[in-house]
């Protein structure tokens, strides 16, 4: 796969399966912009379906959400612009994705749960075809094999649920091995070490194939990417792909669109009531140390500017912080430049945006550091006291602490949303600014109401 900076991509023919397995980069020129532009939308749908698991979704929701993403973010009117765009968007993100074992986990638990979804939803026919392209080694069995065992096929499907097999039900006879969550789950029937699976069942086995394939193109993409790509790239894909895995997907929340500027007299109250976790420790070690180390302030400073703290506001805020601890006139030398550079008026005008929580969660606080995400840095008791000390307890808290202890942080945070503003968000939390806005969007009109 090549990238260009600017020439349109040399398309396949108009004929093509509709479910690709990737077995090899396609011969395509690719533009550097479609280059992110695809991964990205991608990316979108594998973190929706990573956000349905996390919420214990059913399998016929994860259907559901799987084909809504996939027509959301990755359709095209053209078909085969559409299966350029699904073979691209792969193969970026498999080298984004390829870099690290945590990496890895992630991007192969995530595609080959779209592989199955999107299985599912072939057809029958469709679905044949991608058995026939992996060369799997198993036929149908024979009438007379099937009639042998339909009174065992048929206990267990009243036993599941399913519809009794008739004459010309198809079934494959495997290793039980090749299909452990069916045995898990006591969904065929066992004999002699073979599993008898129904052809609705299949995509089991295919996606077993299927992972199987994937985990050693990531490890074979690791070794080249570590060996050649990396350097040689270094100018051009190299901060695209760096960036990818930690990318946020939303909006930028450089200034504060949905509601009013924050004063200073209100920023206490407000940051009770409507900081996430995250920056409401910051706050409060600010308020209690008077400083914070460079990426604390970095990540509370943006985070004030995208709620609507303006940048005057903001020096007098953060002077009289600063000040407490180095005097004034050390703040006007030292650190008053960072938050002037922060709103764009300083060094290259650069209007920097709030960080996300991929870009917080991925951070590395060393001692002394209160910046990153409470519920990936924090121990799991002081988590459960911060928590506390927000007003979430019970089984609620309990929820959040086991999502946290899964490395579910964004779901963490959202289950604390629901249970301190006592309301569903279904959308999830992905930026702590989103959490702000939501949560004001909650407590708004309620404040209007009581003081009329």
């Amino acid at each position: 796969m090549e990238v260009l900076r600017s020439q349109r991509k040399v398309v396949g023919p108009e004929t093509v399966p509709t479910l690709p397995l990737y077995r090899s980069a396609p011969q395509l020129e690719v533009r550097l912009e479609d280059f992110e532009l695809y991964a990205i939308d991608r990316l979108r749908v594998l973190k929706g379906l990573s956000d349905g698991l996390s919420r214990g979704k059913k399998p016929e929701e994860m259907e559901k959400l799987a084909s809504e993403l996939w027509k959301t973010h990755m359709r095209h009117q053209n078909i085969s612009e559409a299966h350029n765009k699904d073979i691209i968007s792969h193969f970026v993100l498999r080298l984004v994705y390829c870099r690290t074992e945590d990496l890895r986990r992630w991007f192969l638990s995530m595609e080959t749960t779209l592989f199955r979804y999107r299985f599912r939803l072939e057809s029958l026919d469709a679905q044949r075809m991608l058995m026939s392209e992996f060369n799997l080694p198993y036929k149908a069995l024979s009438h007379t094999e099937f009639e042998s065992v339909r009174e065992k096929l048929a206990q267990v499907a009243r036993s599941i649920g399913q519809p009794i097999p008739i004459n010309d039900a198809i079934f494959f006879k495997v290793p039980f091995e090749e299909v452990p969550e069916l045995v898990a789950g006591r969904r065929v029937f066992i004999f002699k070490g073979y599993a008898y699976v129904a052809m609705s069942q299949i995509v089991s086995l295919v996606v077993t194939q299927y992972r199987s394939l994937l985990s050693k193109a990531l490890v074979l993409t690791n070794r080249k990417w570590m060996s050649t790509i990396q350097t040689e790239e270094k100018y051009r894909l190299t901060p695209i792909v760096e960036s990818l895995s930690t990318s946020y997907l939303g909006p930028d929340y450089n200034q504060a669109k949905e509601f009013t500027e924050i004063s200073l007299k209100d920023i206490d109250q407000v940051a009770h009531s409507s900081f996430p976790l995250c920056m409401r420790h910051l706050f409060e070690k600010l308020r209690e140390n008077h400083h914070l180390k460079h990426g604390g302030r970095m990540q509370l400073g943006l985070f004030l500017k995208g709620v609507g703290l303006n940048l005057e506001d903001a020096l007098v805020f953060w002077k009289a912080e600063f000040s407490k601890k180095v005097g004034a006139e050390r703040f006007d030398k030292e650190y008053a430049y960072t938050v002037r550079h922060n709103y764009g008026k300083e060094g290259k005008r650069t209007d920097y945006t709030p960080y996300g929580c991929q870009k917080i969660i991925s951070s590395t606080p060393g001692v002394g550091d209160h910046h990153g995400c409470p519920y990936r840095h924090f121990s799991e008791d002081n988590l459960r006291a911060a928590l506390g000390k927000m007003g979430v307890s019970g089984r609620a808290l309990d929820d959040i602490i086991e999502k946290a202890r899964k490395q579910h942080y964004q779901l963490a945070c959202t289950l604390t949303f629901e249970a301190i503003h006592a309301t569903s968000c279904d959308s999830g939390i992905n930026h702590p600014n989103l959490y702000f806005s939501e949560s004001q969007k909650i407590l708004q009109p309620k404040q209007s109401q009581s003081i009329t």
